[in-house]
Order: C-alpha cells, then sequence, then structure tokens
C-alpha cells in the first residue's frame, strides 16, 4: 500500500477511521488499521458528500480569501484583545486543528473553558484515578460480556461494535436503543438516577460475593466509605427510585458471574448538574467489582486522546469564560472555528442574541446555522487537502492524513491561517509542518498507561434528584446521537420522541416548554421512549432552545439534560 494516500476521518466520534484514497479518487476503509478493518460508516459517506466552502465573505458578499484574510488582521488589529474571543468547535478533530489557538492566546483573546461534551464525566474519573486512559482494544475484543451504559454503543461506535458484535451485552440507558434492542438485558432506569443504579448494583455485588478484594487492597482507597454509601438507604428504594426490578439486578450478576467484563460509559450519564459524581459513582462501582486492571475487559469513556504525547500547540489564556455560560454578546468580536454554536450550544436564543450584537468571523469548511450571523467567513481546506494526524478518545490507535488532493485556491489550512496571522501580528513562527506531525507519528504511547495505579471511591454522593422536583406533567429531557448525522453535521431530525401513552398523536404539532425557553416541535411517537421522557436527537435545531446556560458543579461545562419539559399542542 502506498503510504501517502492514507485519510484521517475527522469526524467527532469514537472510531477514528482511517481510509485509503486510491487514484481513480476513491475512499476504502484501510485494512491496516485495526478498528476500521476495511469498512467505513455511513458518517463517513456523508463526510465525502460535503458540500465544501470554496468562497470567502465579508459582509455577506463574496470576495477573494486575502481579502477575508486582511480584513481580519485589520479588525484585529483595530480592537481591544480582551474583548475579543476565540471559540474551537469539535468539526474537525485532527491535532493541527489547535493551530490557531496559540495565535489567538498570543494575542491576548479569550478563551473557553469546560466541555460541551464529556467535561463532567471526565473530570469524575479523573478524581478517582487522576487521569482518563482507556484500555488497549484487545482488552475489550477479549471480554465476554459487555455493559453499555449510557452509550448507544451501534450507532455512534460502529467500527469497535463490529469487532465484538457477537459478545454478549447488557444495556443500561432510559431509551431502548439500538444495541439495547440487541442485548441479553436491559435496565431501562429513570433519567438521573444512574448514580443510584451503581450503588444499588454495589449492594448485590457484596451479597452475590462479587466484589474484587485483591483489586480493592492493592489499588484501591475508600472501599469501606463506598460501600456504606450503597447501604445507607434500603434497596427497596432504589427499585422505586431509578425503576429497574430487582429482579432484573439479580440477572444482571447471573450475566457476568465469573466472566470477563467490559463497561462502555457514555456521555448520557454525566449530562447533568453532578455528572462527576454520577461518572464516579459507575466507576467506583466497577473497581468495586474489580474491572480494572485486568487482561481482559475495563472500562471505557471519552479517553484524553492526548495523554502520553507532547503537546505542539500548548497555550496559556490570558482569562477563559466557561464554554456553558459565555454570552457572546460581551465581546466585540467573536472567532468561531469549526463550530455551530448556534445548535450545538446551550440556550440558543441567547447564543443568536449574543451573535447579532458581536462581530463575528468564522472559519470552518461549510456554511451552517451559526455562518449566517458572520461579519467575515473564512473557508478551511477540507480534510483532503491537508495533513494532519486524529488520535483517538475510543481506543489507543491513531490515524493519519496525508494531503491527497489539491486544495482549493481560495480555501487556507489552519496551520497556513496560523502562520498568516503569526506573520501580520509580528509573533513567533510555529515549528515546521512535518516536524510537528512527525512527533504524534512516531510517538507510540505504552498500553501501561491505562494502568490504574490507585482508584479513590467516591465517598459521599449527593446529588439532587430530578424526581424529587418533577411536576406530574413535566417530562425528563433526553438527548441522544442518531445514525444519520454527528451533532449538528449532516442530515438534520427535529421531531420530538414520545411514548404512546403521551396523550398526543403522530404529527402534532407542539410546543415544549423549560424554565430556560421554549419551542415547537412535531411529534414523533416511539415505544422506545420511557412514558415520563421526551427524546430529542444532537443536532435537533430547536432542541438547545430548552437547555440551561450554566455550568456543572466540576468541570465548567454544559449539563443539557437538567431540565424538566412541559408539553402542549402548539
Amino acid at each position: 500500500m502506498n503510504s501517502n494516500n492514507t485519510v484521517a476521518c475527522p469526524l467527532d466520534c469514537y472510531d477514528c477511521c482511517e481510509a485509503v484514497y486510491d487514484e481513480k479518487g476513491n475512499c476504502k476503509g484501510s485494512k491496516e488499521h485495526k478498528v476500521t478493518n476495511g469498512k467505513l460508516c455511513v458518517n463517513f459517506a456523508n463526510l465525502l458528500n460535503e458540500e465544501y466552502l470554496v468562497e470567502a465573505f465579508v459582509d455577506k458578499k463574496g470576495v477573494p480569501l486575502q481579502t477575508a484574510l486582511s480584513a481580519t488582521v485589520e479588525k484585529l488589529k483595530s480592537s481591544d484583545p480582551s474583548k475579543t474571543l476565540y471559540y474551537k468547535g469539535a468539526g474537525n478533530l485532527g491535532v493541527m486543528q489547535s493551530a490557531p489557538k496559540t495565535f489567538f492566546a498570543n494575542y491576548g483573546s479569550v478563551l473557553t473553558r469546560g466541555s460541551l461534551c464529556d467535561g463532567a464525566g471526565a473530570e469524575g474519573l479523573e478524581q478517582g484515578r487522576g487521569k482518563v486512559v482507556n484500555p488497549p482494544i484487545e482488552n475489550l475484543v477479549n471480554a465476554d460480556v459487555i455493559i453499555v451504559w449510557g452509550r448507544n454503543f451501534s450507532v455512534t461506535s460502529p467500527h469497535m461494535y463490529n469487532l465484538v458484535k457477537d459478545k454478549t451485552f447488557i444495556t443500561i440507558d432510559p431509551i431502548v436503543t439500538s444495541i439495547a434492542k440487541q442485548s441479553k438485558l436491559h435496565l431501562q432506569l429513570n433519567p438521573k438516577t444512574d448514580h443510584e443504579l451503581a450503588l444499588l448494583l454495589t449492594r448485590f455485588a457484596y451479597m452475590e460475593d462479587a466484589e474484587d478484594e485483591n483489586f480493592i487492597e492493592e489499588y484501591a482507597e475508600g472501599a469501606d466509605w463506598f460501600f456504606d454509601t450503597a447501604k445507607g438507604r434500603p434497596i427497596v428504594s432504589y427499585q422505586n427510585t431509578t425503576g429497574v426490578s430487582l429482579k432484573d439486578v439479580t440477572t444482571f450478576f447471573e450475566i457476568i458471574k465469573d466472566k470477563k467484563v467490559a463497561l462502555m460509559i457514555g456521555v448520557g450519564v454525566q449530562k447533568y448538574y453532578e455528572g462527576a459524581q454520577i461518572t464516579r459513582t459507575i466507576d467506583s462501582f466497577a473497581g468495586y467489582i474489580g474491572i480494572h486492571n485486568k487482561e481482559a475487559g475495563g472500562v471505557w469513556y471519552l479517553d484524553d486522546s492526548s495523554y502520553g504525547y507532547e503537546n505542539k500547540f500548548p497555550v496559556t489564556a490570558k482569562k477563559r469564560v466557561d464554554v456553558a455560560e459565555l454570552d457572546f454578546a460581551s465581546f466585540d468580536v467573536v472567532f468561531i472555528q469549526g463550530a455551530n454554536p448556534v445548535v450545538s450550544a446551550p440556550n440558543t436564543q441567547r447564543v443568536i442574541d449574543g451573535l447579532k450584537n458581536s462581530f463575528v468571523i468564522f472559519y470552518g469548511t461549510t456554511l451552517n446555522e451559526t455562518s449566517q450571523y458572520a461579519d467575515i467567513i473564512i473557508p478551511s481546506s477540507d480534510f483532503l487537502t491537508k495533513k494532519d494526524v486524529r488520535l483517538s478518545y475510543g481506543h489507543e490507535l491513531k490515524a493519519i492524513s496525508h494531503a491527497v488532493k489539491k486544495a482549493h485556491a481560495n480555501t487556507i489550512s489552519e496551520y497556513d491561517f496560523t502562520q498568516y496571522m503569526n506573520e501580520a501580528f509580528s509573533f513567533e513562527s510555529l515549528e515546521d509542518e512535518d516536524v510537528i506531525l512527525s512527533s504524534y507519528i512516531e510517538c507510540q504511547v505504552d498500553k501501561q498507561e491505562s494502568f490504574i495505579e490507585t482508584l479513590e471511591f467516591i465517598e459521599d454522593v449527593e446529588v439532587d434528584a430530578l424526581y424529587e422536583g418533577k411536576q406530574e406533567d413535566e417530562y425528563y429531557l433526553i438527548t441522544a446521537k442518531r445514525k444519520e448525522s454527528l451533532n449538528s453535521q449532516f442530515s438534520s431530525d427535529d421531531k420530538v420522541y414520545l411514548h404512546s401513552q403521551c396523550g398526543f398523536n403522530e404529527g402534532d404539532e407542539v410546543k415544549l416548554c423549560s424554565s430556560f425557553g421554549e419551542a415547537k416541535f412535531i411529534v414523533s411517537l416511539s415505544d422506545d421512549v420511557k412514558s415520563n421522557s421526551v427524546l430529542l436527537f444532537s443536532g435537533n435545531k430547536n432542541g438547545n432552545y430548552l437547555t440551561p446556560y450554566k455550568s456543572d458543579e466540576a468541570s465548567s461545562s454544559a449539563m443539557f439534560q437538567e431540565a424538566l419539559v412541559r408539553i402542549e399542542l402548539s
């Protein structure tokens, strides 16, 4: 195989695919990349069919790229750096996409902190372990039973799933997801009771003699305190609040008894104010039954994909703001790279109002709902036309991208954009592009990095239950991934999914209201949804009108599901 014809999928998903681009312009899955395994998914196909942006704009008028770049320099030179914001999204997760952040940090822009995705869960795992690193992919392949907790594994990780699709699955999720339908057991718990279920499972682990005394003695701290927390209330009360029967819990332990167990934790469990605590409680249960540090199985979340690599784009920000709470209107200039906050950030109306009252510079490969508010639009070169490396947060493998097509003359890569801006402001140039890439390509992270040296069990779990303040006419808000799109990219599903017992009809136009906003939706009935919940897929253009623009308690991150909604006919 020609080593210079591989391309890395830049999309924000676990699998981190690598493709081979042939002389006829066809892309095929790399057979040499263990996870891709010669196949490409629907999202990669969507990516190849994108209509990429090849025209720059200033004041809504098409202009040459150089005109837009000059206008950007002029605007930034005439602005107070402390009143400018640099906002980066996850439209492309290649390592070179971080280059522009170095310029804006040197310039003095305000940067963001926290996450719109996995921040709370990562914080919870780090509190317990000190790091967030997944086990080697072989550990997943060698597991006997895979517990999928708050993650629609076959949809969000189709390539990883294909490696283990013949395994025994247990799903824990409020929604009857695709993977739940293929599972031997589905624990359909109530939203925001995952920590309670983890404590209930810990109680049963003790009764079933399933605790791993060797792991606890050698690697863990605080197991006794954790168990005391788990037994601090009657068992039957857990059944009442989680909605999971004790019979199903007994079946759970029958399935995993004497088996090599893998636990796939998704971001669904941590989209709440106390998301860090919730995730840490689940991880503590995993430690209690000894899933960690085995030759098969383990716990997977969103790995810190850069762990073990030298950061070639380090930045020191003069000021940061929480990404979930930022007010775009408080900045004179907002630079948005590879993002669509109008759809993906919490509280859409607040985002739109803010963008309307700021000068917006948009830098990306495609137009979207956010770019319509931009004063300057700069086209980024697409992933087939620039060199990059994609590190995975789902496993330890990386994917290499070569420039297999010539870039359009009216587009510019992130590296070249940063060099242009550095020169315009007389800042120090970046290191040579090939040297930067080589450092990532040549670095081999030791698989032992995933070894947990110490696990500190969570000792006090203090989570305010949504069910305690929930009124009879209110529903839990659930957001989930769908197969046909990736967050706000590609096709959009703007429906609200309700159980058939909801009292509404298929096709009804309804208004959903939360304490943060309201929006209209078309009803689609599905008994995959619990009767006490509403389901919106990620990328729903109206979904975030309902979500809070406040940060979670521990990680400065968004908490999209910390909301209750009412429904009325529109």
